[in-house]
């Protein structure tokens, strides 16, 4: 299990790295507009994210 979980995690900031690495001035533009957004848009942000993974990791399974 520690390997999956490992593995998981690498590819988390393998996918992450991405758009810094490729297109840094549109990360940070994206970053500094979600920097200025509120707690209840950024928890928005975060839930539907989570969601998204649940329903992929359902899905795959």
């Amino acid at each position: 299990m520690w390997d999956t979980l490992l593995l998981a995690f690498a590819l988390m900031l393998v996918i992450e790295g991405i758009l810094p690495f490729l297109i840094p001035s549109v990360w940070r533009e994206t970053f500094r507009k979600l920097i200025e957004a509120g707690d209840g848009q950024i928890r928005f942000i975060g839930l539907t994210s989570m969601l998204a993974g649940l329903l992929l990791l359902y899905f795959v399974n």
